[in-house]
């Protein structure tokens, strides 16, 4: 990671904003001044209008007028440059049609620097090289000087920017110490664990880290005493249980499991033994945690579930599915005397807890049922309870306790949410006093009682036991019933839009009376009005799903109740920060670790930053009793989140951290569908073309090329008189997105409007990128340009962006098309410079998109196994992404070369395999590349007889793009 030139402005936001040259600190006057630098560091050496810096640096004070943010930026200029020249053009922070652009290499940026690095020693960590990655992520961090953009706080412009970088900070700090642990210094690691964990106690990964380094440091005791530590913090703060990965580890921790113990010595390369990114026995892949047997004691010995125990009342139906949910609550109840079934309404608690209780053997009295959902009077609690027990006349803990110190009894509390202080008061003295006593809980949210277990009841999986309670209670409420081919296939769907719960389920299939499956499940928009009509022996609250639900709401505090309606314009996931910023309250934590604990948002568990989510039904239900003015503005955050996120991603999706941008956008993909919708049915066709714009490389590298191109069209129709800043970039993912489509003269009418906007706009970024791919679009689409005249144009004004992809871009297109015009020595060289260039800042994919070129002019040449061993050098690059269009072309390419090589069998599966593939996501390798593409199909098919063709192409239809590429690696293995 190399330094910069000496003479270049150095800047720093890993701590309070701050500028050095030559060594010296500039000064950059006062605050706002200074967060106007800010707003041009974010940007990312982008445009930014002169609208927007004020907008963003004069937040929640009076918009500046010109003057004022022209004098700051004039002083900025004088701070940046002192040797300049008065009168001569700024080469730094230069005007840009509307607005203003920071022209500094990233290198010189120590937030690029920092995240460069973290992603340099992740690899070498995958890798099974601690010892560099110890070394390149100590150089990361040492970066650091306090929070990033600390100046500012919690400003909104910064906010979307620090919080990414905290972030970052946070995996590099784990990662480093994953090293440590990696390399045998075990006990080195724990006291800088210790203080990780109690910085960030929600992030299990440190805590693996903990516990690992604690055990093999010959401190088992503590090892088991931290893993009780984070189980009691996780459900105090957030109501939830440890994810897999720590709960394996505790397993292995009390098994004294020997995959834990230290690897031999080994050198800084070797490939060993680590948790939380890392794996145990060096096969698994590192972001991986180790999956170790459970050991757990054996279950006890159930009664018939026909015998009359206790009060327990006979099941009047089958329990469909949870045995491994009984049997993982009959293990709870032999080690813990206290274990409550927590989980959203209609989920099973209750029934559940029935079936468990049925099956206990090691209770002499009981299990008796208390049922409190009907019990509105707190001070009848004791008497409630005492009656159920058989003992009249209770009417406090000390009465109740008296008589049950000498039984030996399971009691089975049922909905407690509504007296939870009550019963948490009484079942902790009960507990504390009868030795003998086991309890049995069902509730929406944790007791809190000291040594309570808690057990999340999930709902049931929709293709497998969901979709068997619907079959059976269907069958159940009509005899004559009788589902087709076609209805048993929509079931599975059925009960996934319905969030699997099973009362919702049962509500659904009792509707089969009436309805067709079809029409239930057209009808789910409209659930709460459908979803009704239970047996009128059930209680109110299980007689429709809205009840169940409202249930629980009645039980929220003001607070929370506003934060959950709000909660309910995320399409999906979101983390602490995205809630806090939607749900406009601070601090969000308190009232969504109440939402938490009371079953009506969801933990992702072992997500690191932490993810919540409420399922379907509770946003519907949630989204429905949403004021329509706070509605408006909800949504309005909302979007002002996804843009942010959206924008933040795209300024780094041409460098090394475009791997992980990538999956974080295709996390967030429900969120960039919900943001469009809400913005379209708002009129504010600006901000669809400016996420649009910023979402183009997802859409492009992922293979969404319908449905962006399907986004840019509402747009554009909602805007048409957008600034043109705005329409330029909208403008670049049409033509890309429409290359991609197979419509090249579209691709190059929007690309040379692209960069018309653009320059008008003074936006030179957009500008270069337009004039880049205005000379492929051209060529492929027929258009009459000098080509070579226009590539060698696009190069120069790609080396005057100042961007080192762009510049990779612009050689890549250039040396593609000296290929295309015959000339392939002046080909060779300039796709070798691309690829330098390309590979010198981490943009994979223009080294590898330029390699393809190299590729395909070997199989020019005959050359079918140089082809294949350039295809082999793409691969494993393209192996940190999960980008789909490249990959296709990629494995069309290489069926060529295989033909080459005389494997056509194989080549001809390959090809099957491209064209279904690429038919699901809209995508033709054919109709791309009209030059190369037919001629290479044409190949494989003249290599073999039709139908060993039509036999082997019909084998490749079967397979997934995941396995399609493994059969490349196998073949090109074999090569």
């Amino acid at each position: 990671m190399g330094g910069v030139a000496p003479d270049i402005v150095r800047f720093g936001v890993l701590g309070p904003v701050r500028a050095e040259l030559a060594g010296r600190a500039v000064g950059l006057g006062g605050l706002r001044q200074r967060a106007v630098l800010a707003v041009l560091l974010i940007a990312r050496g982008r445009m930014v209008s002169a609208e927007r810096i004020t907008s963003q640096a004069w937040e929640g004070s009076p918009p500046s007028t010109p003057t004022t943010l022209h004098a700051y930026i004039s002083q900025l200029r004088r701070a940046l440059e002192p040797e300049r020249s008065p009168g001569a053009p700024p080469r730094l922070l230069v005007r840009e049609g509307t607005g203003y652009a920071l022209r500094t290499d990233p290198s010189a940026v120590d937030a690029e620097r920092f995240a460069d690095l973290a992603v340099a020693g992740r690899r070498a960590l995958d890798g099974g090289r601690p010892g560099s990655a110890a070394e390149l992520l100590t150089e990361a961090l040492e970066l650091w000087r306090g929070p990033a953009y600390a100046d500012f706080g919690g400003a909104g412009f910064v906010f979307t920017e620090a919080a990414r970088l905290e972030d970052l900070r946070a995996a590099a700090s784990e990662d480093r110490l994953a090293a440590t642990i990696d390399l045998g210094r075990h006990a080195a690691a724990v006291g800088e664990l210790e203080a990780l964990v109690a910085e960030q106690p929600l992030r299990e990964r440190g805590w693996e880290l903990l516990v690992l380094a604690l055990y093999r440091s010959g401190r088992q005791a503590d090892a088991i005493a931290a893993l009780r530590t984070v189980r009691r913090r996780l459900a105090d703060e957030l109501g939830i249980d440890p994810g897999p990965a720590l709960r394996d580890l505790e397993s292995a921790v009390l098994a004294q499991d020997p995959r834990l113990d230290p690897p031999p010595a080994r050198s800084a390369g070797t490939v060993g033994a680590h948790v939380g990114g890392a794996h145990v026995g060096g096969t698994t892949p590192a972001t991986t945690s180790p999956r170790i047997p459970s050991a757990a004691p054996a279950a006890p010995a159930r009664r018939s579930a026909t015998a009359p125990v206790g009060n327990l009342p006979f099941a009047l139906s089958s329990l469909v599915g949870r045995t491994d949910d009984i049997a993982a609550v009959e293990r709870l109840l032999a080690e813990y005397r206290l274990v409550t079934l927590t989980g959203p309404g209609g989920v099973g608690k209750t029934r559940l807890a029935l079936e468990t209780a049925r099956g206990r053997t090691d209770v002499t009295d009981g299990p008796w049922l208390v049922e409190l959902a009907g019990l509105t009077s707190p001070e009848l609690l004791p008497a409630t309870i005492g009656a159920a027990v058989g003992i009249p006349g209770a009417s406090s803990a000390e009465d109740l306790s008296a008589v049950l110190a000498g039984r030996r009894l399971l009691l089975v509390l049922d909905n407690c949410e509504h007296l939870l202080d009550e019963v948490t008061t009484l079942t902790g003295v009960l507990l504390s006093r009868c030795g003998d006593l086991r309890v049995l809980s069902t509730s929406r949210e944790a007791l809190g009682v000291e040594g309570e277990a808690v057990y999340e009841v999930r709902p049931l999986d929709p293709d497998g036991d969901g979709a068997e309670l619907f079959r059976e209670r269907a069958a159940a409420g009509l005899a004559t019933w009788s589902p087709d081919e076609d209805d048993l296939d929509r079931i599975p769907g059925l009960c996934a839009g319905l969030d699997g719960i099973p009362l919702a389920i049962e509500l659904a299939a009792a509707q089969c009376r009436m309805l067709s499956i079809g029409q239930i499940a057209d009808a789910l928009e409209n659930r709460f009005d459908v979803l009704v009509g239970g047996p009128v022996d059930l209680p109110a609250r299980h007689r429709a799903l809205e009840s169940a639900i409202a249930w629980s709401h009645r039980l929220l505090e003001p607070g929370e109740r506003r934060l959950f309606h709000r909660l309910s314009v995320f399409a999906a996931g979101f983390d602490l920060d995205a809630a806090g910023a939607v749900g406009d309250q601070a601090p969000v934590l308190p009232p969504l670790s109440a939402l938490v604990r009371k079953s009506l948002v969801g933990v992702e568990p072992g997500t690191a930053p932490r993810r919540y989510r409420l399922l379907e039904t509770l946003r519907q239900y949630a989204l429905r009793e949403l004021d329509l003015e706070d509605l408006a503005r909800t949504q309005q955050r909302h979007r002002a989140w996804v843009l942010a996120q959206a924008e933040s991603a795209e300024r780094r999706l041409h460098g090394p951290q475009a791997a992980v941008l990538l999956g974080r956008l295709t996390r967030e993909q429900p969120e960039f569908r919900a943001a469009f919708a809400s913005a379209l049915a708002a009129g504010d066709g600006d901000y669809a073309l400016r996420l649009g714009g910023a979402l183009y490389w997802f859409w492009y590298r992922m293979g969404h090329i319908a449905e962006g191109l399907s986004w840019m069209s509402k747009a554009f129709a909602a805007a048409p008189y957008a600034e043109p800043a705005v329409r330029g970039r909208a403008r670049l993912a049409v033509s890309g997105l429409s290359y991609l489509a197979g419509k090249p003269a579209q691709a190059y009418e929007a690309v040379v409007l692209a960069e018309q906007e653009a320059r008008e706009a003074g936006d030179l970024m957009v500008e270069a990128s337009a004039r880049i791919y205005q000379t492929h679009f051209g060529v492929l689409a027929g258009i009459p340009v000098d080509a070579p005249a226009l590539a060698r144009s696009a190069v120069e004004l790609a080396r005057r962006a100042g961007e080192d992809w762009l510049v990779a871009e612009a050689l890549m297109v250039q040396g593609t098309l000296a290929r295309v015009l015959g000339d392939l020595p002046t080909a060779a060289a300039v796709l070798a410079e691309a690829v330098a260039t390309a590979d010198s800042c981490g943009h994979d994919w223009a080294a590898g998109s330029s390699a393809w070129a190299v590729m395909k002019t070997a199989c020019d040449r005959g050359d079918g196994r140089r082809a294949l061993e350039v295809a082999g050098g793409i691969l494993n690059a393209l192996d940190r992404h999960q980008d789909v269009t490249s990959r296709l072309v990629l494995i069309h390419t290489a069926a060529h070369a295989l033909v080459l090589t005389g494997q056509a069998e194989q080549a001809a599966v390959l090809m099957g395999g491209v064209e279904a593939v690429g038919r699901r996501v809209g995508f033709s390798p054919e109709l791309m590349d009209p030059v190369d593409g037919p001629r290479e199909a044409a190949a494989v098919r003249a290599a073999l007889p039709q139908d060993e063709y039509e036999r082997l192409t019909a084998q490749g239809r079967d397979l997934s793009l995941e396995e399609l590429t493994t059969l490349l690696v196998d073949l090109l293995k074999i090569r």
